[in-house]
This record gives C-alpha cells, sequence and structure tokens, in this order.
C-alpha cells in the first residue's frame, strides 16, 4: 500500500502584498489614462492578500519575448526544485539515492533537458533513477501525480517515489493584455513548489508511519470543455484562457463524480472527514462547498493557503496537503480524506486517502 512519508512546500523568493501586484499590472496592462477600477476590483475580489514571485516586480516588464521568460523559468524551477525535493526527503528520513521513481509537473515552462534530469545530479540521485516530466495537466497535476506515484509504487512495492511540482506562475504575465481572463488571472496566482515522498508496501520508514495511504484514485474529463482553461501559446508566452463557466462546470457534475468515486469503496461523503481540496479561486472553492453540501470550515485551509500565497497551479493542492497534515491532532487510524484538484480538459482528479 502506497504511503506518504512527506510533503514539503516552499515558495518563490520575492513576497508582495496584493496591492503592490496590482500596481505592477495596472502599469503594464492598461492604458496610461484607464480607468482602472475593474482591476482594482478583480484584485480584491480574489481574497488573496500576499503572493511570491520568481524575480523582483521591476523585473517583469524588461522580460523581451518567450526565449527570456523561459529561461528564468528554467533557473528558477531548478532551484525551487532542489529545495523543495531535499526537505521533502530529509523529513522522510530518506537520502538521494533512495529515490527510484521522479516525476516532476508544471505547466508553466518547459525544458529540455527536463528540469528533473537538470535535478539527478544536482541532488545526488542515482544515475538510474526512473523519470517522468509531465506537462499540460495545469492545477490538477498535484492530485493526478499522487495518483500516478501509487500506480507506480503498487507495480513495484519495494520502491521510493518522488512528485515534484514547480510553478512559476508570474513567468506567464502578459504586459498591455488587459483582458478579464487576464485581469484575473494576474490576481490570482503565484509562484512555488511542492515535492512529495510516497513509500511502496515494502519501503517503509519511520516518517511514513505518520503519513496516510493511498487507496485509489480517479481521473474525470468531461466532454466538449476543452475550451474552458489552459493556454493559448503566443510568441510572448503563455496567454490564459480562464472562461466563467469553471465554477459552473463544478457544480454541476463534481458531487456525481465524487459520489460515484466513494460508492465504489463502500463510501459516503458522510464517512470523509478530512477534505483537501485546490485553492482555484473563491468562486471555485464555493462551487465545491455547495456541490460537495460540505460543512461550513470545511475547505477552511484551503482558503488560508489561498489568502497567503495565492494558486500555486499544481503546487497548490500539495501545500494544502502539507498544511493539513500539519494542523490539529492525526486523524484516527481508519479516518478517510479526500484529496482533489481541477485542471484543463476540462478534468477533475480524486485521491482516497486512508489514516
Amino acid at each position: 500500500m502506497t504511503r506518504i512519508a512527506a510533503v514539503h512546500g516552499v515558495l518563490a523568493p520575492y513576497r508582495h502584498a496584493q496591492h503592490e501586484i496590482t500596481d505592477m499590472v495596472a502599469r503594464h496592462c492598461l492604458p496610461a489614462d484607464a480607468d482602472r477600477r475593474l482591476l482594482d476590483r478583480l484584485h480584491r475580489s480574489a481574497r488573496v492578500r500576499s503572493r511570491h514571485t520568481a524575480l523582483p516586480l521591476d523585473r517583469y516588464g524588461a522580460l523581451d519575448g518567450f526565449g527570456a521568460v523561459n529561461d528564468a523559468f528554467i533557473a528558477g524551477a531548478v532551484d525551487l526544485g532542489a529545495e523543495a525535493v531535499a526537505g521533502a526527503l530529509d523529513e522522510a528520513g530518506l537520502s538521494p539515492r533512495d529515490v527510484d521513481l521522479l516525476l516532476f509537473t508544471s505547466v508553466t515552462g518547459i525544458a529540455a533537458p527536463s528540469v528533473d534530469a537538470r535535478l539527478v545530479g544536482r541532488l545526488g540521485l542515482r544515475p538510474d533513477v526512473r523519470r517522468l516530466p509531465l506537462f499540460g495537466l495545469g492545477c490538477v497535476a498535484g492530485a493526478a501525480g499522487i495518483a500516478r506515484l501509487h500506480d507506480h509504487l503498487r507495480g513495484w512495492p519495494d520502491h521510493v517515489a518522488v512528485l515534484l511540482s514547480v510553478e512559476l506562475c508570474s513567468l506567464t504575465f502578459q504586459r498591455a493584455d488587459s483582458s478579464p481572463a487576464n485581469l484575473i488571472a494576474t490576481a490570482l496566482f503565484g509562484d512555488g513548489a511542492a515535492a512529495v515522498v510516497a513509500c511502496g508496501a515494502r519501503r517503509q520508514t519511520a516518517a511514513a508511519a505518520y503519513g496516510p495511504t493511498v487507496v485509489a484514485s480517479r481521473s474525470h474529463l468531461y466532454p466538449d470543455t476543452e475550451h474552458l482553461l489552459g493556454w493559448d501559446i503566443t510568441c510572448s508566452g503563455f496567454r490564459v484562457v480562464l472562461d466563467p463557466a469553471v465554477p459552473d462546470v463544478v457544480r454541476k457534475n463534481l458531487a456525481g463524480d465524487v459520489d460515484s468515486f466513494l460508492s465504489d469503496h463502500g463510501l459516503t461523503r458522510r464517512d470523509v472527514t478530512t477534505w483537501v481540496s485546490h485553492a482555484g479561486g473563491p468562486k471555485v472553492l464555493d462551487a465545491v462547498m455547495e456541490a460537495l453540501e460540505l460543512p461550513d470550515g470545511a475547505l477552511d485551509v484551503s482558503r488560508r493557503s489561498l489568502a497567503e500565497v495565492g494558486n500555486l497551479s499544481s503546487a497548490s493542492v500539495l501545500h494544502i496537503l502539507r498544511d493539513t497534515l500539519a494542523s490539529g491532532p492525526r486523524p484516527p487510524q481508519g479516518a478517510t480524506g479526500l484529496l482533489l484538484a481541477i485542471g484543463p480538459g476540462f478534468c477533475t482528479e480524486l485521491v482516497l486517502l486512508r489514516w
């Protein structure tokens, strides 16, 4: 049985209050004589107090073209990724040479050799470590990555597998774009990374005894929703696609998906004591609460994470999992948790956890 031995989250080096980012966006996205009341309202309604960025704010206006932006992504992703993996392995009581699989995911930059390959020598991983770089899953990749670790460890129960997510969302910033989608994105997304260490049934550690096990996972794509969320790839980089219908799709579909998944394991929503939801934004979190009829406070950890660091794309749900594991007493043996995320496709990923 797959057990989560450690979850370690890190943030990009430059922290800013929301109003500082709003002012930067106004300078670079709005005409000089434009009324910025819509921008201010969108940034206030995001319910984000602060965020971290890979670069100082005054650097973003000077980045010229996708090449320069992507070079900044590679440098930042390698640094943050190394910090996240090293921290997670230390918490799990394992060394880099114990790692048998390194799965890397990001949707905010590209690299060949991939970021995971660049980390092997830097971290001291074995030259024969299995690597699996994933691109394109977006915000759902934190949950999907845990699911894929579980798939691997079911076949290789003596292995140690690591998931690394690095998302430098600020580097997708589009100058001179005053579209609602871009203004909302600049209100929500932050930069960070997270690493998860998971152990197979025959490879347990002292640290692993304190983490939940992964019972099962489920993926679900919704037909004719590809246009709702993702990127348009342009000469200036990744231009956000963010349709306002996303919360409605969540309200319409999530409850049925969750109920069907839980039912296959003899469970109902009432049996779930811990909910770990990706912090997509306030409207998405409200839609999750409404669709699943969750009690007040069920997603408080997600809301706090959104307020403190913004939406970290695929790393977001992993930061929330870390915060959930670190807060309050450990759930009783046999307690059930459900980790969920949504992303481009449009899709959901569900991971059933048990303590």
